[in-house]
C-alpha cells in the first residue's frame, strides 16, 4: 500500500489519507482481506498523528470499504458492484507517472522554456538565448511580401503543401547550396520546421535503442537529448582551437563503430569554434572508411564576420554520406521556424514519410514568404547587414569583457555565429554563478547541459545578438560582477595562468 502525504496541500491530511487508500481498494491494487497498517504504525511512517489515521480509517469504514475484526486489525472488505453507489465517486487527479509514456519522461524542457520567459523579460540583460536580433530582421520586406500575396487573394499560400515542401522553394534552396558548394537537385531537398527537427528526424529514421552516436564535447544540448530520448548512446570527442579531434573520433570508430556523427563544423554551438579544413577533410573520409553517416548542422554559416567561411563537409561529399541541415531561424527570423536538409533522395524520401506524421509540412505561409524572399534578391541583399551588425555587437561583448573580467577569466572572439565561450576563474561554478547573476538582472547559460558527462560547470556561454546593442557593456559588467563576487567569497579560489589555461 502506498500512501504519500502533502502537507502544504489545502486537502486535509486525513482526507488525502482516506482517498488514496479508498483509490488503490476499487481499482484492486488491494484486494479483499488485505490488512491495512495498524494506525500507530500507519502514523509514525507518515509522521503524522494516530488520530489523523484513525480519522482516514473511520471514512473508509463509512464508506463499507474496510472492516475490523478482534485479532486480525483493518481489513479490505469485498465490493460488489451492486454494493458500489456511483454517487460516492470523488474527483481526483489521474496518476499521472501511470499514464505518461516512458519516452515522453526522457524529455527535459524546463532550460529552454525558462529562456524563453526570460527573453520576455524587460528587467533582465539576457545572454543566454540564441535567437537572432528583432531588430536586424527584413521587417519592412517580409511585410511587403505579405500583403503581395493578400493583396493578390494568392490562396495557395494558405493552403496545404507537399510534405517535403514547395518545389519553387526547394529549387531557391538549391540555389543557396549551389553558393555553398553543393550541386544539387531539388528532389534531395526537404523544408523542415526548423533544422531542430532534422535533427529529431534524423535521431527517429536513423537510430535504434543502443545504438551510438557521436558528438562534439561540447554539443549542442538539444542534440544530446534528441539522441538519448530514442535511447542511443551519446558519446563525446573532445574540441580544440581547430574543432573537433579527429584523432581521437577515429579511435572511437575503430572500437564502437558508432551509426551517426553530429557535428556544426561552423561557428559551433556553443563554442563558436570552426572546424579547420584539413580536419573536415579528415572527417568525410573516416566517414567513408567507416560507413558512418554525418550531420552536420549549418545553422550559423551564412553569419560570418571576417574571411570567408570554409566548405561545408557536404560540398566535400560524393557519396550521400553527410546529411546536411541549414535554418532561416538565425539569419532572419526565429519565429518563421523555417529550415532545410540537403540529403540523398532515399533519405529523404524517409524522413517525409516520418514527418507527415508529425506535422504534415511545415508552415505553408513561412514556405512562401521565404521563397520571394530568396527568388526577389533580399535574402542575397539581407545577410550582409546581419553579419555587419552581429560584428559590432560581438565586438561590444568582447571589448566588456576585456573591460570588467577577472584577470584569470578566459574567452574566445569568434569569426561568426552567436556566441563567446567563456572559462571562468578556478573555483567559480557556473551553477553558482547563474543565481549570483540573477540577482543583478542578467541571465546566461551555463556549460553543463553541452557536455554528455556532466562537466561544464566552470564554462559559461553568452549569446551577444539578441541583448540591444546598448545593454551589452552593462549587462557585461553585471556578470562580471558577480563573478568578482563569487571569487571573492570562494574559499577555494586559486589564481591560474591565463596563458596556460586552454579555453576548450
Amino acid at each position: 500500500m502506498k500512501v504519500v502525504v502533502n502537507r502544504g496541500a489545502k486537502t486535509p491530511v486525513y482526507i488525502q489519507i482516506f482517498e488514496q487508500i479508498r483509490r488503490q481498494v476499487l481499482v484492486g491494487e488491494l484486494l479483499p482481506g488485505y490488512r491495512l497498517p495498524p494506525e500507530r504504525k500507519l502514523a509514525e511512517r507518515l509522521g503524522v498523528n494516530r488520530t489523523t489515521v484513525l480519522n482516514a480509517y473511520r471514512e473508509l469504514k463509512a464508506e463499507g470499504l474496510v472492516g475490523s475484526h478482534v485479532g486480525k486489525g483493518t481489513i479490505v472488505l469485498s465490493l460488489s458492484e451492486e454494493e458500489f453507489n456511483t454517487n460516492n465517486i470523488t474527483s481526483q487527479e489521474p496518476s499521472w507517472n501511470q499514464i505518461f509514456s516512458q519516452y515522453s519522461s526522457n524529455f527535459d524542457s524546463v532550460m529552454v522554456k525558462d529562456l524563453m520567459v526570460l527573453a520576455g523579460r524587460k528587467d533582465v540583460i539576457s545572454f543566454a538565448t540564441g535567437i537572432a536580433s528583432p531588430e536586424t530582421g527584413p521587417i519592412q520586406v517580409l511585410e511587403g511580401i505579405e500583403h503581395e500575396l493578400i493583396d493578390q487573394k494568392d490562396y495557395k499560400a494558405l493552403l496545404h503543401t507537399p510534405i517535403e515542401g514547395f518545389t519553387s522553394l526547394r529549387k531557391a534552396v538549391c540555389g543557396l547550396m549551389h553558393k555553398r558548394g553543393v550541386y544539387c537537385q531539388y528532389d534531395e531537398v526537404m523544408l523542415l520546421s526548423g533544422s531542430q527537427q532534422g535533427i529529431d528526424l534524423a535521431a527517429r529514421v536513423i537510430l535504434d535503442p543502443g545504438d551510438i552516436v557521436v558528438v562534439e564535447e561540447p554539443s549542442f544540448f538539444q542534440a544530446i537529448q534528441a539522441f538519448r530520448t530514442i535511447g542511443a548512446r551519446v558519446m563525446g570527442v573532445p574540441i580544440d582551437e581547430k574543432g573537433m579531434r579527429v584523432d581521437v573520433l577515429e579511435q572511437l570508430l575503430q572500437r564502437y563503430r558508432p551509426k551517426l556523427i553530429y557535428t556544426m563544423p561552423t561557428f559551433q554551438n556553443p563554442s563558436g569554434t570552426e572546424m579547420d579544413l584539413d580536419r573536415r577533410k579528415r572527417l568525410v573520409e573516416l566517414a567513408y572508411k567507416y560507413r558512418v553517416l554525418i550531420i552536420e548542422d549549418d545553422a550559423y554559416g551564412d553569419l560570418c564576420y571576417e574571411g570567408q567561411p570554409l566548405p561545408t563537409l557536404k560540398s566535400m561529399d560524393n557519396d550521400g554520406y553527410v546529411l546536411y541541415l541549414g535554418t532561416f531561424s538565425k539569419n532572419v527570423y526565429p519565429g518563421l521556424r523555417l529550415g532545410w536538409m540537403v540529403a540523398h533522395k532515399k533519405i529523404v524520401k524517409r524522413f517525409v514519410a516520418v514527418k507527415q506524421i508529425m506535422d504534415l509540412h511545415s508552415n505553408s505561409l513561412s514556405q512562401w514568404i521565404i521563397e520571394r524572399f530568396i527568388s526577389g534578391g533580399g535574402f542575397e541583399a539581407h545577410v550582409p547587414k546581419v553579419c555587419k551588425d552581429y560584428k559590432v555587437r560581438r565586438d561590444a561583448m568582447y571589448n566588456a569583457l576585456s573591460k570588467y573580467a577577472p584577470s584569470d577569466m578566459i574567452w574566445n572572439r569568434p569569426r561568426g555565429g552567436y556566441y563567446i565561450w567563456c572559462k571562468l576563474p578556478a573555483g567559480v561554478s557556473a551553477s553558482k554563478l547563474m543565481l549570483k547573476a540573477a540577482e543583478h538582472k542578467v541571465a546566461f547559460l551555463p556549460g553543463t547541459p553541452f557536455f554528455t558527462t556532466g562537466k561544464g560547470d566552470d564554462f559559461i556561454r553568452l549569446n551577444f545578438t539578441f541583448a540591444v546593442l546598448k545593454d551589452i557593456n552593462e549587462g557585461v559588467k553585471r556578470l562580471c560582477m558577480a563573478i568578482k563576487e563569487l571569487v571573492k567569497d570562494s574559499d577555494e579560489y586559486v589564481s591560474t595562468d591565463i596563458e596556460s589555461t586552454p579555453i576548450v
